[in-house]
């Protein structure tokens, strides 16, 4: 590699964080340099939270303000505060990638916003509105090896479909899955009040964030079916906000296609994560979600919860850290995509 790959952020709020600071914890920090950051925010906060992060702590490194943007370890970052992808002048960059961390832009029309703007490509922090939205949607250990380098809007999915997704795709080949049945518990988020307010459309999600246990709307039924489709129809999913700031997990209730026991459960998802090292984990202690804070895997496997019921039912517990984990897997879809695009450049050479 010539140079490091020049990384675009636009949407500086938890995602957006939480990749520049994980890059800057990774080992792929050598491969990647974030050059510029689109944030309607003020610079100064935006320098104060890089630094300081209520959930994953104080920076381990430095962070200043310069005269155009952030400087971080050194490194400059240009900062631009605009609110359409049209106002910035993203050529001169000179970028390879933009991650699109603000979570407005769904559609394709959206999205191609960015292209015809002179981002040369856009890596999606969230699934996109539809399959068809997206090039592909790429759940990391899963379907990675099908990027080819040749697309230009690629999704990274949610942090919950990189979560259970490796999961199902296990216990599916092992034993067949007949039905899913998923509950999100996830921790708050930003579209929540702090207070009731009038902050959204689901009047659920207008009530105190702190105060209450929040049923939300969730499309992880269809992530999960975009990604295996062989599990088309046989899954069903609810969430619910949590008032805790970060650490979700997955109840997970499955019907198998026949009886199978909790230890043999076990025994293969621990097995798996053997071949999805980094991405899977497993643990048989007694924890609580605390304890996953700031964890790199997509997913940790709580073995102390698998219970089995006879007639192939089955109940699984899965935790992971709906922030950290999933910044992680942006920056490994981004390597793996960068890389298929170099060698697309170099055969084209």
């Amino acid at each position: 590699m010539s140079r490091p790959l020049r990384l675009a952020i636009n949407g500086y709020g938890r995602i957006g964080r939480c990749v520049l600071r994980a890059l800057y914890e990774s080992p792929l920090k050598d491969y990647f340099q974030v050059v510029a950051i689109n944030e309607p925010a003020d610079l100064a906060s935006m320098v104060y939270l890089s630094q300081f992060d209520s959930t994953h702590g104080i920076f381990p490194g430095k962070v200043e303000q310069g005269e155009n943007g952030l400087v971080v370890n050194g490194h400059p970052i240009q900062v631009t505060h605009e609110t359409e992808p049209e106002a910035i002048d993203w050529p001169a960059l000179d970028i390879d990638l933009l991650l699109e961390c603000s979570g407005h832009y769904g559609s394709r029309e959206q999205l191609q916003r960015f292209i015809d703007a002179g981002c040369p490509r856009v890596l999606v922090s969230h699934p996109g509105n539809s399959a068809q939205d997206v090039d592909c949607t790429v759940v990391y250990g899963i379907n990675h090896h099908d990027l080819t380098g040749e697309e230009i809007i690629v999704s990274s999915a949610s942090c919950t479909t990189n979560a259970i997704v490796p999961i199902l795709a296990e216990l599916d080949s092992a034993f067949g899955v007949d039905h899913a049945f998923l509950t999100t518990l996830h921790s708050v988020m930003n579209d929540q009040p702090m207070i009731d307010g009038y902050h959204h459309s689901d009047l659920r999600r207008t009530r105190s964030a702190m105060q209450s246990i929040i049923p939300v709307a969730t499309g992880l039924a269809q992530g999960v079916e975009r990604l295996l489709p062989q599990l088309r129809g046989k899954v069903q999913a609810k969430a619910i906000r949590v008032p805790i700031l970060n650490v979700s997990a997955i109840d997970l209730m499955l019907k198998l296609q026949s009886d199978v026991p909790a230890t043999a459960l076990n025994a293969t998802l621990l097995a798996a994560t053997q071949r999805y090292q980094g991405l899977l984990d497993y643990s048989d202690h007694p924890h609580a979600s605390v304890d996953f804070n700031h964890n790199v895997h997509s997913a940790i496997i709580d073995a102390s919860q698998t219970r089995t019921n006879g007639d192939g039912f089955a109940n699984l517990f899965i935790w992971f850290d709906n922030e950290w984990g999933f910044a992680n897997r942006m920056l490994d879809v981004a390597q793996v995509w960068s890389a298929r695009l170099q060698q697309v450049q170099t055969i084209s050479l």
